[in-house]
């Protein structure tokens, strides 16, 4: 294998690499937009919880249809 086609194809194996890392890098960029989305949710959930908003009243809670 000459210099050139050795050149050539460690230049074309470089452009596959980078663009592996532009792909990678958009996915983790992605994950972490979700994953802040979600930590956000969590701690609403969480001040919702500890604030008693989702304790439910036993006089207008109606016994389930089997009972």
């Amino acid at each position: 294998m000459e210099h050139s086609e050795r050149i050539e194809a460690l230049e074309t194996r470089i452009a596959y690499q980078d663009q592996t890392i532009e792909d990678l890098n958009a996915a983790i960029t992605e994950q972490w937009k979700v994953i802040d989305l979600l930590t956000k949710k969590v701690v609403t959930l969480e001040e919702q919880v500890r604030s008693g908003a989702y304790i439910a009243d036993p006089a207008n809670d109606k016994p389930p249809p089997h009972y």
